[in-house]
Protein backbone atom coordinates (compact mmCIF):
# COMPACT_ATOMS: atom_id res chain seq x y z
CA UNK A 1 0.00 0.00 0.00
CA UNK A 2 1.25 3.24 -0.99
CA UNK A 3 2.44 5.45 2.07
CA UNK A 4 2.27 2.92 4.60
CA UNK A 5 4.38 0.89 6.50
CA UNK A 6 3.55 -2.43 7.69
CA UNK A 7 5.28 -3.94 11.01
CA UNK A 8 5.55 -7.89 9.85
CA UNK A 9 5.83 -8.64 13.42
CA UNK A 10 3.02 -6.78 14.71
CA UNK A 11 0.62 -6.47 11.89
CA UNK A 12 0.29 -2.55 12.90
CA UNK A 13 0.21 -0.16 9.74
CA UNK A 14 2.14 3.56 10.31
CA UNK A 15 0.81 6.27 7.94
CA UNK A 16 4.24 7.58 6.14
CA UNK A 17 4.32 11.48 5.75
CA UNK A 18 3.28 12.98 2.65
CA UNK A 19 5.80 14.67 0.93
CA UNK A 20 2.78 17.12 -0.80
CA UNK A 21 -0.17 18.08 0.38
CA UNK A 22 -2.77 20.95 0.51
CA UNK A 23 -4.36 22.36 4.08
CA UNK A 24 -7.02 24.49 4.24
CA UNK A 25 -8.12 26.46 7.75
CA UNK A 26 -10.51 29.25 8.07
CA UNK A 27 -11.17 31.62 10.26
CA UNK A 28 -14.28 34.29 11.46
CA UNK A 29 -13.95 37.67 12.61
CA UNK A 30 -15.13 39.79 15.65
CA UNK A 31 -18.05 40.57 14.10
CA UNK A 32 -19.25 36.66 13.17
CA UNK A 33 -22.89 36.15 14.35
CA UNK A 34 -21.70 33.29 15.80
CA UNK A 35 -18.56 34.85 16.93
CA UNK A 36 -20.83 37.92 18.50
CA UNK A 37 -22.49 35.36 20.46
CA UNK A 38 -19.38 33.78 21.88
CA UNK A 39 -18.37 36.92 22.78
CA UNK A 40 -21.90 37.71 24.56
CA UNK A 41 -21.70 34.47 26.69
CA UNK A 42 -18.06 35.34 28.03
CA UNK A 43 -18.66 38.49 29.10
CA UNK A 44 -21.05 37.15 30.73
CA UNK A 45 -19.10 34.53 32.62
CA UNK A 46 -16.58 37.17 33.20
CA UNK A 47 -19.18 39.44 35.12
CA UNK A 48 -19.92 36.59 37.53
CA UNK A 49 -16.46 35.17 38.19
CA UNK A 50 -15.33 38.48 38.86
CA UNK A 51 -18.14 39.11 41.58
CA UNK A 52 -17.57 35.46 42.61
CA UNK A 53 -14.48 33.45 41.32
CA UNK A 54 -15.93 30.36 42.64
CA UNK A 55 -19.73 30.99 40.24
CA UNK A 56 -20.84 28.37 38.13
CA UNK A 57 -21.87 29.46 34.28
CA UNK A 58 -23.11 27.83 31.48
CA UNK A 59 -24.43 30.52 29.14
CA UNK A 60 -25.70 30.23 25.59
CA UNK A 61 -26.35 33.47 23.14
CA UNK A 62 -28.76 33.70 20.50
CA UNK A 63 -28.30 36.80 18.00
CA UNK A 64 -30.64 37.55 15.17
CA UNK A 65 -31.87 41.09 13.43
CA UNK A 66 -31.74 43.59 16.50
CA UNK A 67 -32.29 40.74 18.84
CA UNK A 68 -30.25 39.34 21.62
CA UNK A 69 -31.32 36.12 23.65
CA UNK A 70 -29.84 34.68 26.61
CA UNK A 71 -30.51 31.45 28.47
CA UNK A 72 -28.67 28.91 30.50
CA UNK A 73 -28.07 28.40 33.87
CA UNK A 74 -26.31 30.58 36.57
CA UNK A 75 -24.69 30.52 40.17
CA UNK A 76 -22.70 32.69 42.09
CA UNK A 77 -22.56 35.28 45.30
CA UNK A 78 -23.75 39.01 44.04
CA UNK A 79 -25.33 37.90 40.95
CA UNK A 80 -28.23 35.48 42.45
CA UNK A 81 -29.21 34.58 45.90
CA UNK A 82 -29.38 30.68 47.05
CA UNK A 83 -33.04 30.93 46.21
CA UNK A 84 -32.70 31.67 43.24
CA UNK A 85 -33.64 35.37 42.90
CA UNK A 86 -31.45 37.87 41.29
CA UNK A 87 -29.43 40.58 43.46
CA UNK A 88 -30.61 43.87 42.95
CA UNK A 89 -29.17 45.47 40.16
CA UNK A 90 -27.70 42.64 38.50
CA UNK A 91 -30.15 41.86 35.63
CA UNK A 92 -29.97 45.63 34.28
CA UNK A 93 -25.88 45.04 34.38
CA UNK A 94 -26.29 41.59 32.58
CA UNK A 95 -28.00 43.89 29.78
CA UNK A 96 -25.54 46.57 30.39
CA UNK A 97 -22.18 44.13 29.59
CA UNK A 98 -24.27 42.31 26.79
CA UNK A 99 -24.92 46.14 24.76
CA UNK A 100 -21.46 46.76 25.64
CA UNK A 101 -19.94 44.00 24.35
CA UNK A 102 -22.03 44.66 21.09
CA UNK A 103 -20.78 48.36 20.75
CA UNK A 104 -16.91 47.06 21.32
CA UNK A 105 -17.71 45.07 18.15
CA UNK A 106 -18.68 48.15 16.63
CA UNK A 107 -22.40 47.31 16.08
CA UNK A 108 -24.33 50.44 14.96
CA UNK A 109 -26.65 48.94 12.00
CA UNK A 110 -30.20 49.38 11.19
CA UNK A 111 -30.52 45.42 10.92
CA UNK A 112 -28.11 45.24 14.23
CA UNK A 113 -27.65 47.93 16.64
CA UNK A 114 -25.70 48.06 20.17
CA UNK A 115 -28.53 50.60 21.52
CA UNK A 116 -31.84 49.69 19.94
CA UNK A 117 -31.34 45.70 19.89
CA UNK A 118 -34.45 43.45 22.01
CA UNK A 119 -32.65 42.08 24.98
CA UNK A 120 -34.27 38.55 26.34
CA UNK A 121 -32.62 37.18 29.56
CA UNK A 122 -33.59 33.27 30.50
CA UNK A 123 -30.57 32.67 32.79
CA UNK A 124 -31.90 30.42 35.82
CA UNK A 125 -30.53 28.86 38.62
CA UNK A 126 -27.85 25.96 38.06
CA UNK A 127 -29.80 22.32 38.49
CA UNK A 128 -29.03 21.19 41.97
CA UNK A 129 -28.74 17.56 41.21
CA UNK A 130 -25.50 18.66 38.86
CA UNK A 131 -24.21 20.65 41.40
CA UNK A 132 -24.36 18.22 43.86
CA UNK A 133 -22.08 15.88 41.50
CA UNK A 134 -19.81 19.13 40.28
CA UNK A 135 -19.39 20.60 43.75
CA UNK A 136 -16.38 19.56 46.38
CA UNK A 137 -18.05 18.46 49.99
CA UNK A 138 -16.39 16.48 52.86
CA UNK A 139 -13.61 13.79 51.64
CA UNK A 140 -15.37 14.15 48.10
CA UNK A 141 -12.80 16.30 45.57
CA UNK A 142 -14.32 18.87 42.94
CA UNK A 143 -15.98 16.66 40.26
CA UNK A 144 -16.02 17.30 36.59
CA UNK A 145 -18.81 19.18 35.29
CA UNK A 146 -19.66 16.88 32.69
CA UNK A 147 -18.73 13.92 30.75
CA UNK A 148 -16.48 13.76 27.59
CA UNK A 149 -13.42 13.96 25.66
CA UNK A 150 -10.90 16.90 25.02
CA UNK A 151 -7.99 17.18 22.96
CA UNK A 152 -4.90 19.81 22.89
CA UNK A 153 -2.34 19.73 19.86
CA UNK A 154 0.56 21.63 18.90
CA UNK A 155 2.62 21.61 16.02
CA UNK A 156 6.35 23.86 15.30
CA UNK A 157 5.61 24.76 12.17
CA UNK A 158 4.73 28.63 13.33
CA UNK A 159 6.16 30.85 16.41
CA UNK A 160 3.17 30.07 18.07
CA UNK A 161 2.83 26.55 17.89
CA UNK A 162 -0.25 26.53 15.58
CA UNK A 163 -0.83 25.21 12.13
CA UNK A 164 0.25 27.28 9.85
CA UNK A 165 -3.29 27.91 7.96
CA UNK A 166 -5.24 28.70 11.07
CA UNK A 167 -2.08 31.11 12.33
CA UNK A 168 -1.97 32.90 9.02
CA UNK A 169 -6.28 32.63 8.45
CA UNK A 170 -6.82 34.51 12.36
CA UNK A 171 -3.82 37.16 11.37
CA UNK A 172 -5.85 38.61 8.14
CA UNK A 173 -8.55 39.19 10.28
CA UNK A 174 -7.79 40.53 13.19
CA UNK A 175 -5.14 43.19 11.11
CA UNK A 176 -7.95 43.74 9.23
CA UNK A 177 -10.43 44.44 12.44
CA UNK A 178 -7.64 46.63 14.22
CA UNK A 179 -7.91 48.48 11.21
CA UNK A 180 -11.51 49.21 11.20
CA UNK A 181 -11.38 49.83 14.70
CA UNK A 182 -8.18 52.50 13.50
CA UNK A 183 -10.21 54.15 11.09
CA UNK A 184 -7.03 52.70 8.74
CA UNK A 185 -9.88 51.26 6.94
CA UNK A 186 -13.40 53.22 7.50
CA UNK A 187 -15.17 50.84 4.26
CA UNK A 188 -14.68 47.90 6.74
CA UNK A 189 -17.84 46.23 8.80
CA UNK A 190 -17.83 43.87 11.17
CA UNK A 191 -18.40 40.35 10.20
CA UNK A 192 -15.99 38.94 7.85
CA UNK A 193 -14.06 35.78 7.05
CA UNK A 194 -10.48 34.25 5.54
CA UNK A 195 -10.04 30.64 4.25
CA UNK A 196 -6.37 30.16 3.51
CA UNK A 197 -5.02 27.06 1.62
CA UNK A 198 -1.07 26.04 1.92
CA UNK A 199 1.37 23.90 -0.17
CA UNK A 200 3.46 21.72 2.42
CA UNK A 201 6.64 20.05 1.57
CA UNK A 202 8.14 17.29 3.78
CA UNK A 203 5.15 18.86 6.41
CA UNK A 204 6.57 22.02 5.99
CA UNK A 205 4.08 25.12 4.80
CA UNK A 206 5.74 26.25 1.39
CA UNK A 207 3.10 28.70 -0.44
CA UNK A 208 -0.44 29.49 -0.41
CA UNK A 209 -2.22 28.35 -3.41
CA UNK A 210 -5.70 29.99 -2.59
CA UNK A 211 -6.55 32.32 0.25
CA UNK A 212 -10.36 33.74 0.67
CA UNK A 213 -11.67 36.69 1.99
CA UNK A 214 -15.21 38.48 2.75
CA UNK A 215 -15.55 41.12 3.90
CA UNK A 216 -18.90 42.85 5.14
CA UNK A 217 -18.24 46.61 3.58
CA UNK A 218 -19.55 50.25 3.23
CA UNK A 219 -21.98 50.54 0.25
CA UNK A 220 -21.00 50.21 -2.77
CA UNK A 221 -17.79 48.69 -2.16
CA UNK A 222 -18.18 46.82 -5.01
CA UNK A 223 -17.85 45.48 -8.29
CA UNK A 224 -20.96 47.70 -10.43
CA UNK A 225 -24.15 45.10 -10.70
CA UNK A 226 -27.60 45.10 -11.96
CA UNK A 227 -30.56 43.44 -11.00
CA UNK A 228 -34.30 43.49 -11.19
CA UNK A 229 -34.38 47.05 -12.61
CA UNK A 230 -31.70 48.33 -9.40
CA UNK A 231 -28.09 49.10 -10.08
CA UNK A 232 -24.35 49.70 -7.53
CA UNK A 233 -21.31 49.22 -6.55
CA UNK A 234 -18.76 50.84 -7.91
CA UNK A 235 -15.53 50.01 -9.75
CA UNK A 236 -13.43 52.48 -8.24
CA UNK A 237 -14.39 52.04 -4.64
CA UNK A 238 -14.13 48.08 -5.08
CA UNK A 239 -10.52 48.44 -5.84
CA UNK A 240 -9.76 50.74 -3.20
CA UNK A 241 -11.53 47.96 -0.81
CA UNK A 242 -9.05 45.20 -2.77
CA UNK A 243 -5.90 47.05 -2.83
CA UNK A 244 -6.34 47.10 1.09
CA UNK A 245 -7.13 43.72 1.39
CA UNK A 246 -4.30 42.56 -0.97
CA UNK A 247 -1.49 44.54 1.65
CA UNK A 248 -2.94 42.77 4.14
CA UNK A 249 -2.25 39.17 3.03
CA UNK A 250 1.30 40.58 1.94
CA UNK A 251 1.75 41.82 5.24
CA UNK A 252 0.26 38.84 6.90
CA UNK A 253 1.99 36.00 5.42
CA UNK A 254 5.95 34.77 4.84
CA UNK A 255 7.56 36.71 1.44
CA UNK A 256 7.37 34.74 -1.17
CA UNK A 257 3.92 32.71 -0.24
CA UNK A 258 2.11 34.87 -2.31
CA UNK A 259 2.87 33.83 -6.07
CA UNK A 260 1.35 34.81 -9.52
CA UNK A 261 -0.09 30.96 -8.66
CA UNK A 262 -2.01 31.89 -6.15
CA UNK A 263 -5.59 31.73 -6.17
CA UNK A 264 -7.45 34.52 -4.10
CA UNK A 265 -11.17 35.41 -3.77
CA UNK A 266 -12.74 38.45 -2.45
CA UNK A 267 -16.19 38.31 -1.51
CA UNK A 268 -16.98 35.91 -4.53
CA UNK A 269 -20.41 36.54 -4.13
CA UNK A 270 -20.27 40.56 -4.68
CA UNK A 271 -22.22 43.04 -2.77
CA UNK A 272 -21.84 42.03 1.04
CA UNK A 273 -23.59 44.58 2.72
CA UNK A 274 -25.98 43.07 5.14
CA UNK A 275 -23.77 40.80 7.84
CA UNK A 276 -23.72 40.01 11.33
CA UNK A 277 -26.92 38.59 13.20
CA UNK A 278 -28.56 40.93 10.71
CA UNK A 279 -27.83 39.04 7.85
CA UNK A 280 -27.44 35.30 9.51
CA UNK A 281 -28.57 33.83 13.04
CA UNK A 282 -25.53 33.76 15.75
CA UNK A 283 -25.30 30.78 18.16
CA UNK A 284 -23.09 30.21 20.84
CA UNK A 285 -20.71 27.42 20.42
CA UNK A 286 -20.79 27.31 16.63
CA UNK A 287 -17.32 28.04 15.79
CA UNK A 288 -15.14 25.54 17.58
CA UNK A 289 -12.75 24.36 15.20
CA UNK A 290 -11.92 28.05 14.21
CA UNK A 291 -11.63 28.19 18.15
CA UNK A 292 -8.82 25.97 18.13
CA UNK A 293 -6.86 24.43 15.16
CA UNK A 294 -8.34 24.89 12.27
CA UNK A 295 -9.11 20.77 11.56
CA UNK A 296 -5.61 20.09 11.62
CA UNK A 297 -6.09 18.30 15.29
CA UNK A 298 -9.37 16.19 16.56
CA UNK A 299 -11.87 17.66 18.79
CA UNK A 300 -14.01 16.36 21.28
CA UNK A 301 -16.81 18.24 20.06
CA UNK A 302 -17.70 20.48 23.22
CA UNK A 303 -17.77 24.19 22.50
CA UNK A 304 -15.67 26.49 25.40
CA UNK A 305 -17.42 29.96 25.40
CA UNK A 306 -19.94 30.33 28.23
CA UNK A 307 -19.07 27.94 30.66
CA UNK A 308 -16.86 28.21 33.73
CA UNK A 309 -13.61 26.34 34.20
CA UNK A 310 -15.42 24.09 36.35
CA UNK A 311 -16.66 22.59 32.81
CA UNK A 312 -13.85 20.45 31.47
CA UNK A 313 -14.92 21.31 28.40
CA UNK A 314 -13.67 24.37 28.51
CA UNK A 315 -10.74 23.58 31.35
CA UNK A 316 -9.39 20.63 30.12
CA UNK A 317 -9.15 21.63 26.25
CA UNK A 318 -6.55 24.14 27.93
CA UNK A 319 -4.47 21.92 30.05
CA UNK A 320 -4.23 19.35 26.94
CA UNK A 321 -2.98 22.39 25.07
CA UNK A 322 -0.27 23.97 27.59
CA UNK A 323 0.93 20.27 28.14
CA UNK A 324 1.24 19.76 24.48
CA UNK A 325 2.03 23.00 23.55
CA UNK A 326 5.47 22.37 26.34
CA UNK A 327 6.22 19.13 25.25
CA UNK A 328 7.08 20.52 21.30
CA UNK A 329 8.88 23.59 23.07
CA UNK A 330 11.02 21.56 24.84
CA UNK A 331 11.64 19.76 22.02
CA UNK A 332 10.37 16.42 22.96
CA UNK A 333 8.22 16.59 19.48
CA UNK A 334 7.59 18.33 16.99
CA UNK A 335 3.65 17.58 17.00
CA UNK A 336 1.72 16.46 19.67
CA UNK A 337 -1.91 15.44 20.14
CA UNK A 338 -3.32 15.06 23.68
CA UNK A 339 -6.51 13.37 24.83
CA UNK A 340 -7.83 13.07 27.88
CA UNK A 341 -11.87 11.83 29.31
CA UNK A 342 -13.79 12.50 32.02
CA UNK A 343 -17.06 11.70 33.62
CA UNK A 344 -19.60 14.24 35.54
CA UNK A 345 -19.12 13.93 39.10
CA UNK A 346 -15.56 12.37 38.71
CA UNK A 347 -12.25 14.08 39.57
CA UNK A 348 -9.56 12.35 38.34
CA UNK A 349 -9.53 11.88 34.86
CA UNK A 350 -10.62 8.30 32.86
CA UNK A 351 -7.69 8.02 30.34
CA UNK A 352 -4.75 9.87 29.02
CA UNK A 353 -3.58 9.53 25.40
CA UNK A 354 -0.54 11.00 23.76
CA UNK A 355 0.61 11.05 20.00
CA UNK A 356 3.48 12.52 19.11
CA UNK A 357 2.75 11.80 15.26
CA UNK A 358 5.95 9.40 14.80
CA UNK A 359 8.04 12.73 15.46
CA UNK A 360 9.27 12.25 19.34
CA UNK A 361 12.59 11.75 21.08
CA UNK A 362 10.85 10.04 23.83
CA UNK A 363 8.18 7.31 23.76
CA UNK A 364 4.56 7.59 24.16
CA UNK A 365 4.30 5.85 27.20
CA UNK A 366 6.71 7.82 28.95
CA UNK A 367 4.87 10.60 28.21
CA UNK A 368 1.79 9.62 29.41
CA UNK A 369 3.03 8.05 32.49
CA UNK A 370 4.44 11.58 33.69
CA UNK A 371 1.08 12.66 32.56
CA UNK A 372 -0.97 10.25 34.90
CA UNK A 373 1.39 11.56 37.82
CA UNK A 374 0.70 14.80 40.44
CA UNK A 375 4.07 14.20 41.79
CA UNK A 376 6.30 14.12 38.64
CA UNK A 377 4.26 16.39 36.74
CA UNK A 378 3.70 18.88 39.25
CA UNK A 379 -0.32 18.86 39.67
CA UNK A 380 -3.44 16.65 38.99
CA UNK A 381 -5.17 16.68 36.37
CA UNK A 382 -8.19 17.31 38.10
CA UNK A 383 -10.56 20.11 37.43
CA UNK A 384 -9.54 21.68 40.72
CA UNK A 385 -5.73 21.02 39.88
CA UNK A 386 -6.40 22.42 36.20
CA UNK A 387 -8.17 25.67 37.75
CA UNK A 388 -5.32 25.99 40.33
CA UNK A 389 -2.15 25.47 37.25
CA UNK A 390 -3.94 27.87 35.28
CA UNK A 391 -5.13 30.24 37.18
CA UNK A 392 -8.64 29.75 36.11
CA UNK A 393 -11.09 31.26 38.13
CA UNK A 394 -10.61 34.70 36.88
CA UNK A 395 -12.47 37.46 34.17
CA UNK A 396 -10.49 35.80 31.63
CA UNK A 397 -12.11 34.94 28.85
CA UNK A 398 -14.13 37.35 26.69
CA UNK A 399 -10.97 38.31 25.03
CA UNK A 400 -10.33 34.81 23.78
CA UNK A 401 -13.73 34.31 22.44
CA UNK A 402 -12.74 36.19 18.97
CA UNK A 403 -9.85 34.92 16.79
CA UNK A 404 -8.78 31.57 18.92
CA UNK A 405 -8.79 30.45 22.27
CA UNK A 406 -4.89 29.06 21.46
CA UNK A 407 -1.66 30.62 19.56
CA UNK A 408 -2.13 33.77 21.80
CA UNK A 409 -0.16 35.73 23.71
CA UNK A 410 -0.18 35.02 27.71
CA UNK A 411 -1.49 38.21 29.52
CA UNK A 412 -0.21 39.88 32.58
CA UNK A 413 -3.27 39.43 34.47
CA UNK A 414 -3.55 35.60 33.99
CA UNK A 415 -5.42 35.75 30.31
CA UNK A 416 -4.07 32.87 27.81
CA UNK A 417 -2.31 31.16 30.51
CA UNK A 418 -2.47 27.94 29.02
CA UNK A 419 -0.26 29.17 26.58
CA UNK A 420 2.69 29.39 29.07
CA UNK A 421 5.76 26.98 28.16
CA UNK A 422 6.69 27.31 32.09
CA UNK A 423 6.44 23.31 32.18
CA UNK A 424 9.49 22.85 29.57
CA UNK A 425 11.90 22.03 32.53
CA UNK A 426 9.86 20.02 34.63
CA UNK A 427 8.74 18.08 31.39
CA UNK A 428 12.58 17.70 30.29
CA UNK A 429 13.39 15.83 33.88
CA UNK A 430 11.02 13.90 34.37
CA UNK A 431 11.37 12.10 31.14
CA UNK A 432 15.01 12.37 31.08
CA UNK A 433 14.48 10.20 34.38
CA UNK A 434 12.51 8.05 32.81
Amino acid sequence: MAGVERNLVTHECFAMPRSHYLFTSESVSEGHPDKVADQISDAIVDLFLARDPEARVACETLTTTNRVVLAGEVRGRGMIDQNGNWEPGAQEEIQRTVRDTVRRIGYEQAGFHWQNLTFENYLHPQSSDIAQGVDASGNKDEGAGDQGIMFGYATDETPDFMPATLYYSHRILARMAADRHSGAAPFLEPDAKSQVTLAYENEVPVAATAIVVSTQHAPDYCLPWAKDGETGGDAAKYAQLRDYVMGVLADVLPAGFITADTVIHLNPTGKFEIGGPDGDAGVTGRKIIVDTYGGAAPHGGGAFSGKDPTKVDRSAAYICRYLAKNIVAAGLAKRCTIQLSYAIGVAAPLSIHVDLHGTGTVAESAVEAVLADPARLGFALTPRGIRVQLGLNRPIYQRSAAYGHFGRTPDADGGFSWEQSDLVTVLKSALAAA
